[in-house]
């Protein structure tokens, strides 16, 4: 749980999950705010990321700008869920892999550096397994933001406006990627990446932070991995809304404490019927339960049948992939 965790990975944890300084020394910015030393927080930051706590520290990408993605599940038997759960691990565009509770029990998200590429790895993923595959395309957000209280206060996420795609140059595919991989944990990261990418380090801040304001990017922070400090219940809970009560039910929900993550997605009538999505982060399975309880009193969710799937194991936990033939660790 957070409350044993030390205080300053408490406040590393709770307080920067986004709004990174994009300082030429941000580290030494953080920690002036956590009344510590560069060289502590960076030594936290570092330990937290090798017992698993935090995944990186780096940024988000709103789905389907800098490139194509998608949700997808499989109905795996239990005698080859191990066997296919690791061939979809292997596959470089997975970024996200779970068992969740239910007869479609694998749930990946797929991304690619464009639609074609994105469906021929479906493609081939349905002919190495011999199994089908939902493809579940981003239809709308409304909370994409999922960095969230760990102090159990439950918040509104801010919301976000819609981004301007317009502004996407050819040189930022590689500088996203290496945002969502993680930015090294060094006193000045930004002249890191620029040098890897062999642009300057001011020229770099100031692309993330046009990136960022104009929505491409949607979180830059510390990207916790929730279930190692606590947040261990948590369901994608699904919801068959129909199409005109859409906007309203997903606006609703959204903004209802509690829901770390909401949109909507493709339905596929008579196999998959569900087109809303939210995600719940609980400490337990009767907090969870209790929050989606909260959520479908929502009168704009009123008569919409709903399912909770609980996460069971995660199998992949990545950054996202947007350049041709990369492979993201």
């Amino acid at each position: 749980m957070l409350s044993r965790l030390p205080p300053l990975d408490q406040s590393l944890l709770n307080s920067f999950q986004r709004d990174f300084p994009l300082h030429l020394r941000p580290f030494a910015w953080i920690a002036a705010q956590c009344g510590s030393s560069e060289a502590e927080v960076l030594t936290r930051l570092r330990a937290m990321q090798a017992e698993g706590r935090i995944a990186r520290v780096g940024a988000t990408v709103r789905p389907n700008t800098a490139g194509a993605s998608t949700l997808a599940a499989m109905r795996i038997p239990e005698e080859r869920l191990e066997e296919v759960a690791n061939r979809i691990s292997e596959e470089p565009g997975v970024n996200h892999s779970y068992l969740r509770e239910h007869e479609f029990n694998l749930w990946f998200v797929l991304t690619a550096p464009n639609t074609a590429e994105l469906e021929q790895t479906l493609h081939q993923i349905r002919t190495d397994t011999g199994i089908d595959v939902l493809d579940l395309r981003l239809v709308r957000p409304f909370n994409i933001d999922l960095g969230f209280a760990l102090d159990g206060a439950y918040h509104n996420t801010p919301r976000q406006a819609d981004p301007d795609v317009s502004i996407l140059q050819p040189t930022d595919r590689p500088l996203l990627e290496a945002l969502s991989r993680g930015l090294d944990l060094t006193s000045r990261p930004f002249a890191a990446l620029a040098q890897a990418l062999n642009r300057s380090e001011t020229e770099v801040i100031a692309r993330i932070g046009t990136l960022h304001e104009a929505g491409i990017l949607t979180r830059i922070g510390i990207i916790v991995r929730h279930r190692s400090i606590g947040w261990s219940s948590n369901a994608m809970v699904v919801w068959n809304v129909p199409e005109d009560r859409m906007i309203a039910a997903g606006t609703a929900l959204a903004a209802c404490p509690g829901i770390t993550l909401c949109y909507q997605r493709r339905s596929i009538p008579g196999t998959w019927e569900y087109g809303l999505y939210s995600m719940i982060h609980a400490r337990s399975r009767d907090e969870a339960l209790a929050l989606l309880s909260r959520a479908a009193a929502l009168p704009e969710l009123a008569g919409c049948a709903h399912e909770p799937l609980f996460s069971v194991r995660c199998y992949k936990q990545t950054g996202a992939r947007f350049a041709k033939n990369s492979k993201v660790a």
